[in-house]
């Protein structure tokens, strides 16, 4: 019995070994054929260069001070790693799956949380979707509402998924710029002072616009939007019958007293609003991966749809440990101790630390009202020394992050990848550094800072 089962494993192998098994002519024929047919779906084309692979792959090259890359190199909250260790000893259930839509505890705190916010009373089974990450829940979203044809407005500077997820669901991306204003001499410049032209926006609308992305606070540019300009964008969109996806994974790190405001609060927005979440930015635990999206049940049923059909369900145990960190802030919500109140105020703290240091070589931070990033003008720079390394047609942002991290130390990302083509041209005199950063980084950052300071002395 052995030896005839070991006989047949070893025939079933001889092709993988390249041996010659007595094959046809025209079998090979055939095998070359397929593998001559086209490989690659077509939804991939021109989506498939990802800048992120290059610059994280110099930092560990040149050994620099990773301000690049959005995320804490902090732990999280002891409560929520405590939620955590629970969840991973406690009930061994939770080794196994859930509700495909979400861990029941966690879908029910979110509608609880997020209803108050909303002013809905949202139903945990039809207004909540669980998603792995706030990437899932985009993704997800784009699947399900966006079709071949349709177009999707989208404001710039963006997080650069949004396009290529417009475009993989066959939609075709509409781009409208936040543009700077002059700041007042003698006072740094903020990220308020870049604003939508309402009648650029207006004009971006057609027949065939099925949604707009909107992103509070922005990322790269830290930009909060008023409760005016939102009000601006949910005007067009009724007007228009327009949905929105409002990605809202920093709403709670906002500075300098700014308020959040969801777009889906304002009359008539609920009912074609997609609001995105996410644990990672919420409890500083981005590798946890869990994300969610809130909105009325005749758009949540179709993200239901492509969920089932994808990924089907989410960590089981990630999602306990959220849920038993929302319960622990709801019940401080508002208060000194909450998490939510203390954390913005200790990452504006290395905010304006980090604005500092770099002001010291001649970066100009544009200040944000929130999130993890805060952008640099390098005009100065790139005036005076022009021809850095790179290709002719290669934007100047990036030929200068390359420069910066192999000569400096420093790695940050270019602002112009967060653009449309057509508008890269005109934004690549900015970077973007993360300063959601443990103190030692920032320490290490100095360090880099006041060495090249010194370099510069005449």
């Amino acid at each position: 019995m052995f030896g005839n089962a070991a006989g047949i494993r070893v025939h079933l192998l001889r092709p993988l070994w390249g041996k010659k098994v007595g094959a046809s002519p025209a079998r090979c024929l055939h095998q070359t054929l397929a593998m001559a047919k086209r490989v690659q779906a077509r939804r991939l084309t021109g989506i498939d260069h990802n800048p992120w692979v290059e610059y994280v792959r110099l930092a560990s090259e040149c050994d620099a001070v990773n301000l690049g890359q959005g995320f804490p190199d902090f732990p999280p909250p002891d409560f929520a790693l405590e939620a955590f260790r629970q969840a991973v000893t406690g009930d061994f259930m939770l080794n196994q799956y859930t509700r495909a839509f979400g861990y029941p505890p966690l879908t029910e705190i979110l509608a609880s949380f997020f209803g108050k916010l909303l002013g809905q009373e949202l139903d945990p089974l039809k207004n909540v979707l669980v998603t792995v990450g706030a990437y899932g829940a985009l993704f997800t979203a784009f699947q399900a509402l966006v079709e071949e044809g349709d177009e999707v407005i989208i404001v710039e500077p963006f997080f650069d998924c949004y396009e290529p997820m417009t475009l993989m669901a066959g939609g075709r991306p509409v781009f409208v710029s936040l543009r700077p204003s002059p700041s007042q001499d003698k006072e740094p410049d903020s990220s308020s002072n870049w604003c939508l032209d309402p009648a650029e926006l207006a004009s971006k609308f057609t027949a065939r616009t099925k949604a707009l992305v909107l992103n509070t606070p922005n990322n790269p540019l830290g930009k909060v939007f008023s409760k005016a300009e939102l009000e601006l964008v949910a005007h067009l969109c009724r007007q228009h019958d327009v949905l929105c996806i409002s990605d809202e994974v920093y709403q709670w790190l906002v500075y300098d007293g700014h308020q959040h405001t969801s777009i889906a609060s304002l009359p008539g927005m609920w009912e074609r609003t997609l609001t995105i979440g996410s644990a990672g930015k919420t409890f500083s635990a981005t590798g946890w991966k869990v994300g969610w999206a809130l909105g009325p049940d005749a758009l949540m049923r179709h993200l239901r749809t492509v969920h089932q059909n994808s990924i089907f369900h989410c960590p089981t145990q990630g999602q306990a440990a959220v849920a038993l960190s929302f319960e622990r802030e709801l019940q401080h919500l508002g208060q000194p101790c909450s998490y939510f109140v203390q954390f913005p105020q200790a990452m504006q703290r290395r905010r304006d630390h980090m604005a500092r240091s770099l002001q010291a070589v001649g970066l100009r931070p544009v200040i944000p009202q929130g999130s993890y990033f805060l952008i640099t003008d390098i005009s100065d720079f790139k005036s005076k020394m022009p021809d850095l390394p790179g290709a002719a047609d290669e934007p100047y942002d990036r030929r200068f992050v390359k420069w910066m991290i192999k000569n400096k130390g420093l790695v940050a990302i270019p602002v112009s990848i967060f653009f449309s083509q057509p508008q890269q041209q005109h934004f690549d005199h900015y970077i973007r550094f993360c300063f959601v950063k443990d103190e030692s980084t920032l320490r290490a950052m100095d360090e880099k800072l006041q060495k090249w300071k010194a370099e510069l002395r005449p």
